[in-house]
């Protein structure tokens, strides 16, 4: 095996894949709520090389003939959690995060079926019915279950998720957070749920009703980025090219009698 074939193989299947993480970033950065992602490297484990069988030296004597480093291989994504910027609407429905904590959400699937998700995306809205909901029709947790309100009459919300009308509470919005993100799993484009492991613990984010979160994807580092990955592709293609050429003159010229 020519190992910088190998070597440059893994280099390119490796960038294919931080390209793809990042341009599902950009896709989605103007996505409310949106939490941009990164993709890690790893080295393979370096291998202790033997030779076998070769009789050049000694006759079927194994050899030790130094270490070998096959490549990179792809690692693990990662979610940024970091706050996104805020977006004025003046809708009293449209909330925003300052903290940390996120929406709590009855997510019903095709099929009918309902669980709890999580998510920073604060588009609700009241329907004819009074029950706030999601941009895609699911219903926002409060304290007493569904949240339901007079659709006829204004409303305010204040920092702790508090729902006003006529100076009358009407419900508070349910705010949940986790110990650690990473028993956190994205579904869809931005909602989350919890994986075995996760652990529940009391919210410290702020509500602020007119104001949306946006993407926390930065536009200009991401495509500086995919610069220098379209680059470090180029380049492992270039190896492979040349390591191709050396190939082809080692079978077809050298040692070919004149």
């Amino acid at each position: 095996m020519v190992k910088g074939l190998y070597t440059a193989y893994t280099g390119m299947i490796n960038e294919q894949h931080r390209m793809d993480t990042l341009t599902n970033n950009l896709a989605n950065s103007t996505t409310i709520g949106y939490k941009k992602e990164g993709a890690t490297s790893q080295s393979f484990d370096t291998l202790l090389a033997y030779k076998l069988k070769d009789i050049s030296d000694a006759p079927n004597i194994p050899r030790r003939i130094g270490m070998n480093n096959p490549g990179v291989k792809i690692g693990e994504n990662y979610t940024d959690y970091s706050q996104g910027s805020f977006k004025i609407t003046d809708n009293t429905y449209d909330l925003a995060l300052s903290g940390d904590g996120f929406f709590t959400i009855e997510f019903t699937n095709k099929s009918g079926e309902t669980s709890t998700m999580y998510t920073r995306d604060g588009s609700f809205a009241v329907d004819e019915e009074g029950y706030l909901l999601t941009a895609n029709g699911d219903f926002v947790v409060g304290s007493n279950g569904h949240i339901k309100v007079d659709p006829t009459k204004g409303a305010s919300i204040d920092s702790m998720g508090r729902i006003m009308q006529d100076g009358r509470l009407v419900d508070t919005i349910k705010l949940t957070d986790f110990e650690d993100y990473n028993y956190l799993e994205k579904y869809g484009e931005n909602l989350l749920k919890p994986v075995e492991g996760a652990t529940f613990r009391d919210a410290n984010a702020k509500v602020y009703s007119g104001y949306l979160e946006m993407s926390n994807v930065n536009i200009v580092t991401e495509m500086v980025d995919l610069i220098a990955i379209t680059r470090q592709y180029e380049a492992n293609q270039k190896v492979i090219r040349s390591i191709d050429e050396t190939l082809e003159i080692a079978a077809t010229q050298i040692g070919r009698l004149g």
